[in-house]
């Protein structure tokens, strides 16, 4: 039997989850049996994949659109795999034509999975490497500073002078916390 598991990571991307139901349909799963989940891809806990997994029995074959809908990562990915393996279940993915059922499928499955990872890690160390240049050259991530240092002095010296968090807030148009950050930075 073909079981069909869709996921997308957020509600907003619903279209993709009836295109992905579409194909699962269209590639022969029975409507009854298509799983989904609308969860991101970094949340280990994905009740429709679960409840996929615990439907199947042997010589069953769970297919999904893209092999990155069934894992999140490398070692996930391959974990189901095996998992479903040892279980007589073959994994059928759409996009590229993938089923495990074909020895040769088995290896491009996991070189696939290997690349997507690594293109992922690769991602990651781009960014903080991006970070970490932004923090040497003094720039910091984050909402731009609301008061400059003269604003802040001159909101420091309103308060000593008598008036309110509130009424120097107004007057600078920014939130009292912003105000009680700046007395605090003033102080310092």
């Amino acid at each position: 039997m073909l079981i069909g598991y869709a996921r997308v990571s957020t509600a907003r991307q619903g279209q993709s989850l009836d295109t992905q139901r579409e194909a699962l349909v269209n590639a022969g799963c029975d409507p009854k049996r298509i799983y989904e989940d609308v969860i991101s891809g970094t949340n280990w806990n994905r009740p429709g994949l679960d409840d996929a997994l615990a439907y199947m029995r042997s010589d069953d074959t769970l297919v999904v659109t893209r092999l990155d809908r069934l894992g999140r990562n490398l070692a996930e990915t391959v974990n189901t795999i095996a998992d479903l393996a040892e279980r007589d279940i073959n994994v059928r993915v759409l996009e590229p034509a993938l089923d495990t059922s074909r020895p040769a499928d088995k290896v491009v499955v996991n070189v696939m999975a290997s690349l997507a990872e690594w293109e992922r890690d690769l991602l990651v160390q781009r960014t903080r490497e991006g970070v970490a240049h932004a923090r040497a050259e003094g720039r910091v991530a984050g909402p731009k500073p609301k008061l400059s240092m003269e604003q802040k002095q001159q909101a420091a010296k309103l308060v000593d002078s008598g008036e309110s968090v509130a009424s120097v807030a107004r007057t600078f148009n920014v939130s009292r916390q912003t105000i009680y950050r700046a007395l605090h930075e003033v102080k310092e």
